[in-house]
């Protein structure tokens, strides 16, 4: 074969090639159009679609508990705890008690302190007036009944929280989403509102509804 024949059979090839490419594109276009479309992500953010699952509003609400500053409060409670004690043992020494005298200090209705635990009634009297007359010992024992249980029951939610994963729907309540609002006395506020105004007994169980006394040199 000569290369003048061989190049026109080439080029014959190739112009048949051109040839055939229009109808190709053409049928390329056909089959694309024939297929639907890819499905379009449809709705509002309000749609359901967007509506956290329940295991997503219990993640919601430990990632709002995880936030709670509880080194802060504990330091706070613990301070007031400290003196309290302190004064106590103060006491002891003062009218002359063994240091490892157990006593109990609570409130009566009427919010004065009462002392359990002295050897004699006078003793007994005589440590009860003096705690009356000490402003600092019963601002910090008011404080004390209302913080230590708050803290108790929150420490104990968290501690089941990452234990468990168990969620407290009362602690969820407690916590406010802004963190300008669960300094601790909120907290405690929003507890012992909803400890006085629940009626339930299991809530009331939960709570551990009962009147605050402190131990000192004994269990509570």
């Amino acid at each position: 074969m000569s290369l003048l024949t061989s190049l026109i059979r080439a080029s014959t090839q190739f112009q048949q090639a051109l040839d055939k490419r229009p109808a190709a594109d053409a049928a390329e276009r056909a089959q694309a159009k024939a297929e639907p479309a890819a499905p379009q992500a449809v709705g509002n953010p309000g749609d359901d679609r967007f509506t956290p699952s329940g295991d997503q509003v219990a993640d919601l609400a430990a990632l709002k508990s995880r936030k709670l500053a509880m080194a802060d409060y504990k330091r706070s409670v613990g301070q007031d705890l400290a003196f309290v004690k302190e004064t106590l043992r103060h006491k002891l020494a003062e009218y002359n008690l063994p240091p490892a005298t157990a006593l109990s200090v609570d409130k009566s209705d009427s919010g004065r302190i009462q002392v359990a635990g002295a050897p004699t009634a006078d003793i007994k009297t005589q440590i009860e007036n003096d705690l009356n007359v000490n402003k600092g010992f019963k601002e910090a024992f008011s404080r004390l009944s209302s913080t230590e249980p708050t803290l108790h029951f929150m420490d104990n939610a968290l501690k089941l929280n990452q234990a468990y994963g168990v969620n407290n729907s009362l602690l969820d309540t407690l916590v406010s989403e802004n963190e300008q609002f669960n300094g601790l006395q909120d907290l405690v506020h929003r507890y012992d509102t909803l400890r006085r105004s629940a009626g339930a007994e299991g809530f009331e169980a939960a709570t551990s509804n009962r009147g605050y006394a402190l131990n000192l040199n004994a269990q509570a």
